[in-house]
């Protein structure tokens, strides 16, 4: 017996704009709304072939480094792609020309790794 992974969670202040920032980043749709037996809504968005992203909202802001965190390959030229991510919202934090992945932030402060096209 195993698990398999169901979703990637986002807690975050403002479900509905963190699912439209992912959604625009990673080509993905929203697909469900739902609340919780506490009358908490969640965001459900999807794309063919990838995980379930789900955003939960919650009071508090991020206030530390994130211990998962995605990486992203760009499927074009990785600095076309970082721009297209900065123009919907997220912020480079870090382009260390010694390591192939430039680090972002999204719109609420969570890290995230682009990574340059895979060799051929």
């Amino acid at each position: 017996m195993s698990s398999r992974m169901e979703a990637i969670v986002f807690d975050c202040r403002d479900a509905e704009a963190q699912a439209a920032f992912w959604c625009a980043a990673l080509d993905y749709e929203i697909t469900r709304r739902w609340q919780d037996k506490y009358g908490v809504e969640y965001v459900e968005a999807n794309a063919e072939g990838a995980p379930m992203l789900l955003f939960y909202p919650v009071p508090d802001r991020k206030t530390a480094k994130n211990r998962v965190h995605l990486d992203v390959r760009a499927t074009g030229s990785q600095y076309d792609e970082v721009a297209r991510l900065v123009a919907i919202g997220a912020r480079v934090v870090d382009d260390d020309a010694m390591v192939p992945w430039v680090v972002l932030q999204d719109p609420e402060g969570n890290e995230f790794c682009v990574l340059p096209p895979r060799p051929e």
